[in-house]
């Protein structure tokens, strides 16, 4: 049984960034350890014992790690804002590897857009997020079948997503960090015009 205290994920729990879990535990492939729910980014100023929720995080993660290797291969997120891939790749430092396969989904990204950026020596794609959710998103781009995964638990979803993205080779535009800030649009509201 896989204990994250083995994996690239054990500091990022000590340090209490791990939040709201679908999935913190092994998938069905041995030897691996699947994360599914949201990394805090920026921890708000604590006074006296009060718990606040964290001032950045980023939603929809799903990501693997495996035991006794110090990096993770595989992590999908969404992103408010595509410079939040800075903060994400600053409390990443050192778990990501150069061969990894990292997906941002943003929010203020223009629709037609895929970039490649390197943010903190590790590669990220980094894709529109509109209406949909990364899980979704990741099968359409993955070649994925939902009904084939349907039967299949978190932990089994998740390697199938692994298993797929570690795979991917998709060509996007390469562009530098710089260049995708001066691109991004505004932070849309995706809650707005939405039916109570």
């Amino acid at each position: 049984m896989t204990s994250i205290t083995d994996t690239a994920f054990a500091s990022l729990d000590a340090e209490g960034r791990l939040l709201n879990a679908v999935l913190k535990g092994p998938t069905e492939k041995p030897g691996r350890f699947g994360f599914r729910g949201e990394i805090a980014l920026k921890f708000a100023p604590q006074f006296a014992d009060e718990k606040r929720p964290p001032e950045l995080t980023t939603e929809q993660v799903i990501a693997v790690a495996d035991a006794g290797e110090p990096t993770i291969p595989f992590l999908a997120a969404y992103l408010q804002s595509f410079e939040h891939l800075e903060a994400l790749a600053a409390v990443l430092q050192g778990k990501l590897s150069p061969e990894g396969k990292y997906f941002a989904f943003c929010n203020n990204i223009d629709l037609l857009s895929k970039y490649r950026v390197e943010v903190g020596g590790a590669p990220f794609y980094v894709l529109p997020l509109d209406e949909s959710t990364v899980y979704n998103e990741l099968l359409e781009l993955l070649n994925l079948d939902k009904t084939t995964l349907k039967k299949s638990s978190v932990g089994g979803k998740t390697d199938a997503v692994a298993n797929a993205a570690l795979k991917f080779e998709g060509k996007f535009d390469p562009i530098t960090f710089a260049q995708g800030v001066e691109r991004m649009g505004p932070v849309k509201n995706r809650y707005e015009n939405r039916p109570v």
